[in-house]
């Protein structure tokens, strides 16, 4: 996006230029940061192979109901009796010791220097040595850790290990296993900028007019930081940078004793950061001895303010606007728990373009890599740090380490992440039950939320409650910035009229079950149904009995002034927690996802995005036309999503009728009710007699003055003939990291997508790039990942492909087999790789 430049920039971009031509700078051996990505692994320190980190152990399989098999009750489920739940976190061998080594080289130049291994996450509880000496220990997988090793380095070659172990029953869901985040080796001058130490923050923001007269932005940025080792003679210099890497402001700051540095920056037309302009800059920070740099970094900046009042609710910029967020778990699906940015990518981009907003890091400390995305690509984030505190959830979980390492766990959280502009509020919790506790859980409360403030003046903290009743009448809930609920919608008002805050967050909303491509017949609504084959309806009328459907928030934010949003659980399904197939094998990943495992929509997608994207029209029929002959003639009914209000359908060529949504609640007098269905045709555009006949299927959606606005058409499929092949890219960095997605669907002659295929495939992959994994959505699939093999689910699968370091191309390869009378079909691919 280009931006004009007014009479005052150009003037100092001119003197800017000209300063740099006359003034020279000498860096004398600097920071150096090294990625160490490659590993020697092994589970028994006797056979060792090579790995790439990020790495998850675990994520290859086998599927297994024997791993971290758990007798429990489930509490947070209302359950009282012990059974067997075998699926609850993921059905994979994460649990055990794992062990890493590698290496990393100092040359000469780096005798005197300071060395530093930063963690961006260790699965878990990593204990670090460093030739053979213990460098250091944290505690909880989740977080980020930076170890000063320098004491135990030399010049030469040096050797790293890293000790894991994953304890049984310390999940409730899929942690993953390994050195899963990136691990970096930071090689500084003695004087050096101290890690995360700088702090930048948009202090004010004010309108203006430029020198043409129109308006624009003036910010005021914050800085500061702290130099360890500071000598005679040190300064510090700060740039202010654009998008188009124009100088904006440059200062040169007198240092402080004790090393800190504070600075004041002006920002004239400054570009706004919102998730509908993630605008960035970057603020360059040096530690100077006259003209030479000793260090430097460079931190990203987007200017934007927040704020939640009564009278505004959630601000942004200023501006009100209702949160439309979901909630994510860490796993990446079939990548398992090993981060990837293209994975990330692809996930942010699938949730914004249904009108998300913002996402919740459920239940866990986010990586920097995923807010590094969430910043570009304009995505605000609840950034959350435990599931548990003193209480145990589970036999081994965080309880264990609470006390003890909650503080140092906040204070990493926080300075590793708050110069991220996407983050906007900070959680310390959620469901956690100490909520009744007046004393030590209150007391808890105030500790880690006057930390958050203490470390991160400028963003509000909340927690997920979900014993609401306990938490408004010990206190728990009025201690917090944000009361953040979990479901129990029918307690808003409650909590409204309790706390002073004046608004509430639904933390945590809807739960509702689906599986991609699974229609239920007859059509109803029900709490925690389950059938013979461990699927749910994605008619989308089921969900848990302490949640409820999409169109019960949907109504609470639309018609209640005083919520300021939601985190719907959960965008994509993730590994572990197969509600409610808990008790069922082979059930082992999620249902609650808008998306399925393979990140591909379920119908509940454009139900959302409907009423979230108000920048695109939505036109969605469901379900498929494709039902078998003993279905013919027999009533199926007709479901449509549209943010059009009115639409006509047609069944080969016939009527059913044109309809319109209705605009009132399902009962007005909902507020306080345990149990409560929405009106469905507020949101959905519903056909419920309509009978199932082969053939083609069309809506028509009609404008508020009655024009033709749009139409979508289905058909029934026929026999299989081709695999329709589609990339979310066909051009990927030759990195040796970054992948491509690519959506397979078997296809009839037509390219009418069979739904109910589910034929075995082979995949292969030739030229510059690798097979990655494979996944189908399927929660009950016990197909490992990894294997270049897999079933379809409902007609579709998605297979990943990994560049190599050397550009030019690959070909996915996809196989459907001849067996039983059916004809072998192949398709290809090409990816580019740059």
């Amino acid at each position: 996006m280009e931006y004009p430049l007014n009479t005052n920039t150009m003037i100092y971009r001119f003197f800017t230029l000209a300063l740099l031509a006359t003034v020279s700078l000498t860096t004398i051996a600097q920071r150096t940061v090294r990625n160490l990505s490659s590993w020697q692994f092994s589970r028994d320190k006797a056979h060792w192979q090579t790995v790439q980190v990020p790495h998850d152990w675990a994520i290859s399989g086998p599927f297994d109901k024997k791993w971290d098999l758990q007798v429990v009750a489930i509490e947070q489920n209302g359950e009282t009796t012990a059974t067997e739940k075998s699926g609850r976190s993921g059905s994979l061998p994460w649990i055990g010791e794992g062990h890493y080594k590698t290496t990393f080289t100092l040359s000469k130049q780096d005798a005197d220097k300071s060395v530093f291994l930063l963690f961006d996450g260790a699965m878990a509880e990593p204990t670090v040595y460093i030739n053979g000496a213990k460098a250091g220990y944290w505690a909880y997988g989740y977080n980020a850790f930076q170890l000063d090793v320098t004491a135990l380095a030399h010049v030469g070659k040096n050797s790293v290990e890293v000790h894991l172990q994953n304890l049984e029953e310390s999940s409730r869901w899929y942690p993953g296993a390994g050195l899963y985040r990136p691990v970096s080796l930071i090689v500084t001058n003695k004087t050096h900028l101290s890690a995360w130490q700088t702090a930048i923050r948009t202090t004010q923001i004010s309108d203006a007019t430029d020198d043409n007269g129109l308006p624009v932005k003036h910010a005021n940025v914050s800085f500061a930081t702290k130099i360890s080792n500071v000598t005679d003679g040190i300064q510090c210099q700060i740039e202010l940078i654009d998008a188009n890497h124009v100088l904006v402001d440059k200062k040169t700051v007198e240092v402080e004793e004790d090393g800190d540095v504070n600075a004041k920056l002006t920002l004239r037309n400054a570009h706004l950061w919102s998730p509908e302009t993630p605008y960035l800059y970057k603020v360059r920070t040096r530690v100077m001895r006259g003209n030479d740099i000793l260090d430097e970094t460079t931190t990203t900046l987007g200017i934007r303010t927040v704020k939640v009042s009564a009278e505004g609710g959630f601000q942004l910029n200023g501006v009100t606007r209702k949160i439309k967020g979901v909630c994510l778990h860490h796993d990446l699906g079939p990548l398992g728990a090993a981060v990837n940015k293209a994975a990330l990518i692809r996930q942010i981009r699938i949730m914004k373009e249904m009108g998300c907003d913002a996402i919740r890091t459920s239940h866990n400390m986010p990586s920097t890599m995923q807010m590094e995305v969430c910043d570009s690509m304009g995505m605000m984030v609840m950034a959350e740090s435990f599931d548990m505190w003193i209480y145990p959830k589970c036999k081994n979980g965080y309880a264990r380490f609470f006390k003890e390492w909650a503080e140092k766990d906040i204070t990493n959280l926080i300075l590793n992440h708050r110069n991220h502009p996407s983050i906007v509020m900070w959680s310390i919790g959620n469901e956690i039950p100490e909520q009744w506790d007046k004393n030590e859980g209150v007391t808890w409360a105030k500790r880690l939320q006057d930390l958050c403030h203490k470390l991160d003046p400028t963003r509000p903290v909340t927690q997920g409650l979900d014993r609401v009743d306990e938490a408004l009448a010990s206190g728990f809930a009025e201690a917090m910035d944000i009361v953040g609920l979990n479901y129990r919608t029918q307690k808003y008002d409650k909590a409204l009229n309790t706390t002073t805050k004046g608004f509430v967050l639904g933390s945590e909303t809807a739960s509702s079950l689906s599986s991609r491509g699974v229609y239920k017949l007859p059509y109803e609504v029900k709490t925690m149904a389950q059938y013979p084959d461990g699927q749910c309806s994605s008619y989308d009328t089921e969900y848990c009995f302490w949640s409820n459907l999409p169109e019960v928030d949907f109504e609470d934010m639309d018609d209640l002034p005083y919520t300021i949003g939601q985190f719907v659980w959960t965008g994509i399904d993730y590994l572990g927690e197969p509600t409610p197939y808990d008790e069922y094998w082979p059930a082992r990943s999620s249902y609650f996802g808008i998306c399925d495992l393979a990140g591909l929509p379920k119908d509940r997608y454009y139900l959302y995005r409907s009423v979230w994207n108000t920048d695109a029209h939505t036109l969605h029929i469901l379900p498929h036309w494709s039902w078998g002959k003993e279905m013919i003639g027999k009533n199926v009914p007709v479901q449509v999503y549209s943010d059009y209000d009115e639409a006509e359908l047609f069944i080969n060529g016939k009527s059913q009728g044109r309809i319109k949504k209705q605009k009132n609640s399902g009962d007005p007098a909902k507020t306080g009710k345990e149990t409560y269905v929405p009106n469905l045709d507020r949101y959905r555009l519903r056909w419920m007699n309509t009978v199932y006949e082969p053939g083609e299927v069309k809506v028509v959606a009609y404008d508020k003055g009655g024009n033709v606005a749009m139409e979508k058409t289905i058909r029934t499929a026929s026999a299989p003939a081709a695999l329709t092949l589609q990339a979310d890219r066909t051009e990927i960095a030759a990195d040796g990291n970054d992948l491509a997605y690519i959506t397979v669907t078997l296809v009839d002659e037509n390219g009418t997508p069979c739904p109910l295929a589910d034929d075995a495939l082979r995949f292969s992959v030739s030229g510059n790039g690798t097979y990655r994994c494979a996944c189908n959505g399927d929660a009950t699939s016990l197909e490992p990942f990894t294997l270049p093999q897999m079933k379809l689910f409902n007609g579709q699968l998605v297979v990943t492909v990994q560049s190599t370091k050397k550009a030019g191309s690959m070909t996915l390869h996809v196989v459907r087999p001849a067996s039983k009378g059916k004809k072998e079909i192949r398709s290809s691919i090409v990816i580019t790789t740059l």
